[in-house]
C-alpha cells in the first residue's frame, strides 16, 4: 500500500448528520427522546398522515444558526426547504423535508492538527437543515419500524473533498463532534445515532485534478471505524485500479466485526431524488438581528480554548488542541491545574497516566475512577517533593483501580519520599561499600556508573529516596 500511495492520491469528503438538543421535532410538537417505548413520540405529521402539515421549530434553527457561527460558516437570510424523495419503510411519508438549492449556511471551516503536523482547515460546503427518518429494527425473518425518530431535527455539515487521509478524516469528526457539543448543538452520542458520519471516498492517480469514481461508505458509529473503513476503501479501490478494473459508484455498508465493506445500492445523485420546495412551509427568513442574538450567547468554542490554554497555562499547541479535545476533558485539566498550581505537570500527567489508562480500559473522562481533586492532590505531593515519581506511578496504579484518596494511600504504605541527607546517606556509604569494583571504575573515570550507585540506593530505600538528594550524595561520597 505505501508503494500504491506513491500513485495514487486519496480524496475524502464527510456528510455528518448531528441531530439538534431540542426538546421537540423539527416540525411538530413530538417529544425529541431517545430511549421511548417504541413508536410513543409520535402524531399525525411525523407519520406523515393526509392534511397534517409541519411548522418550523425556532429552537432548532437557533441552534443552526450557532452550529454556523462555530465554524464561520456565511448565513443566508433566506433559504427554501425541499421535499428529498425516496422510498424507504422507515420514511412514512414518502419524502424527507431537508434543504437542497438554498441551504441557510454555506462555506466554513473545521480546523484540524495531526500530531508533528501544521494544523490546517477543512472547509465545508455547506450546512443544511432536515429531518431525521424513522429506525428499522431487525428481528430474525421480520423487520420492525419504529417512528420514534421521523422528524428529530437534525443539520447535515458537508465538507469539501479536501480530506486525504483516515488520520485526517477522524481528526476532523473528533474535532466538529467537540465544536458541536461544546456549544450545547448536539449531544454527539454516535451509539444512539445523533452523531452519525457518511463518507465519500474516491482515489485519483497524484499530480490528477480530475476526481475519481466516488463510493459512499454509510452511517458509521465510531471515529475508528471511520478511520478503518476508509483505509479499507482507499485500499479496494488501489487494487481495483492497479488491476485494470473500474470503481463503481455505489454505497457499501461498513461491517466493523470482518472489517470489510460491502455493497448496499446504487449511488445515488441529486436528480434522483427529484427535489422540489416543500409547498408547505415558508421561505426560512434569518435576520442578522437573530444571528446577533445568537452570537453574543456563544459559549467558549474549541479553537478559542486551545488559545487561551497555549497563552494562559503556556501549553504546547499539540497539548492545548489534545486537552480541548472535549469539554469534559478541558474542564477536568483546568481543575487539575489550578488545584495543583502546575499546569504543565497537570497536562503531562492527564495526557500520559490518566489517558492511556482510559483508552487501555475502553473508558473515557467521563467515567474515570480518578476525580481531578484526586488528582491535583497527588501532583500537590509531588511537587512539594513528598513523593517522588515512581512513587507517584504506583499511588496512581491503586487510585486508578480502587478511586482511593492519595494521602490515605500514602500514609497506609509508608510511601513518604526519603529527602533528609542524614537519613540517606548511611545507605548510600553502604553502597559504595558493597561495591568496591564499580567504585575503582567510576574514578578511574566511568562516570556512567553514577546510575548504577544511584539505581542501587532506590532498590535499597525501596524506591523513596529523593533522586535529586540521592544523585548529590553519591557524587560527593564517591569522591577520592
Amino acid at each position: 500500500m505505501a508503494s500504491y500511495l506513491d500513485r495514487w492520491e486519496p480524496v475524502i469528503g464527510l456528510e455528518v448528520h448531528a441531530q439538534l438538543m431540542t426538546k421537540s421535532k423539527m416540525f411538530c410538537s413530538c417529544p425529541n427522546h431517545y430511549g421511548s417505548g417504541p413508536n410513543t413520540n409520535i402524531c399525525e405529521v411525523c407519520t406523515g398522515q393526509p392534511g397534517s402539515l409541519p411548522v418550523i421549530n425556532q429552537k432548532a434553527i437557533e441552534l443552526g444558526i450557532r452550529a454556523a457561527l462555530a465554524v464561520n460558516g456565511a448565513i443566508s437570510e433566506d433559504s427554501v426547504f425541499a421535499r428529498k424523495n425516496y422510498f424507504y419503510p422507515d420514511l412514512p411519508k414518502g419524502y424527507q423535508i431537508s434543504q437542497f438549492e438554498s441551504p441557510y449556511c454555506v462555506g466554513g471551516s473545521v480546523l484540524i492538527q495531526l500530531e508533528n503536523e501544521v494544523a490546517r482547515r477543512i472547509p465545508l460546503t455547506r450546512i443544511h437543515f432536515e429531518e431525521d427518518a424513522g429506525k428499522l429494527i431487525h428481528q430474525g425473518d421480520k423487520t420492525l419500524v419504529d417512528l420514534n425518530r421521523a422528524g428529530v431535527p437534525l443539520i447535515e455539515i458537508v465538507s469539501e473533498p479536501e480530506i486525504r487521509s483516515p488520520l485526517e478524516a477522524g481528526e476532523y469528526l473528533r474535532k466538529l463532534h467537540a465544536v458541536l457539543r461544546y456549544a450545547n448543538i448536539c449531544d454527539g452520542n454516535m451509539e444512539q445515532g445523533s452523531f452519525r458520519c457518511d463518507a465519500n471516498v474516491s482515489v485519483r492517480p497524484r499530480g490528477e485534478k480530475k476526481l475519481g469514481t466516488r463510493t459512499e461508505l454509510k452511517n458509521i458509529n465510531s471515529f475508528r471505524f471511520v478511520e478503518k473503513a476508509i483505509q479499507f476503501e482507499i485500499e479496494r479501490q488501489i487494487d481495483l485500479l492497479e488491476a485494470g478494473e473500474k470503481v463503481v459508484q455505489e454505497t457499501r455498508l461498513w461491517d466493523s466485526d470482518r472489517n470489510v465493506s460491502e455493497p448496499m445500492r446504487g449511488k445515488e445523485d441529486a436528480h434522483d431524488y427529484r427535489y422540489f420546495p416543500e409547498p408547505d412551509l415558508p421561505i426560512l427568513v434569518i435576520s442578522e438581528k437573530w444571528i446577533q442574538e445568537v452570537r453574543e450567547a456563544m459559549p467558549e468554542l474549541p479553537d478559542q480554548q486551545r488559545e487561551r490554554f497555549v497563552q494562559e497555562y503556556e501549553l504546547s499547541e499539540y497539548d492545548a488542541g489534545f486537552l480541548t479535545g472535549s469539554r469534559e476533558l478541558a474542564s477536568y485539566f483546568e481543575s487539575v491545574a489550578k488545584l495543583s498550581q502546575d499546569a504543565k505537570l497537570s497536562a503531562n500527567w492527564i495526557m500520559n497516566e490518566l489517558m492511556g489508562r482510559l483508552n487501555a480500559t475502553g473508558r473515557d473522562i467521563l467515567h474515570t475512577p480518578v476525580k481531578s481533586e484526586s488528582l491535583a492532590k497527588l501532583l500537590s505531593f509531588l511537587v512539594s517533593d513528598q513523593i517522588n515519581g515512581k512513587i507517584a506511578k504506583t499511588v496512581f496504579d491503586e487510585m486508578f483501580e480502587k478511586g482511593t484518596d492519595p494521602g490515605k494511600i500514602i500514609e497506609a504504605r509508608g510511601l513518604v519520599q526519603i529527602s533528609d541527607p542524614s537519613a540517606l546517606e548511611p545507605v548510600v556509604q553502604k553502597v559504595i561499600e558493597a561495591h568496591p569494583d564499580q567504585v575503582a571504575s567510576f574514578r578511574e573515570g566511568n562516570t556512567k556508573l553514577l546510575g548504577f550507585f544511584v539505581g542501587q540506593v532506590m532498590k535499597e530505600t525501596k524506591g523513596q529516596g529523593n533522586p535529586k538528594t540521592v544523585n548529590q550524595l553519591v557524587k560527593q561520597l564517591l569522591q577520592p
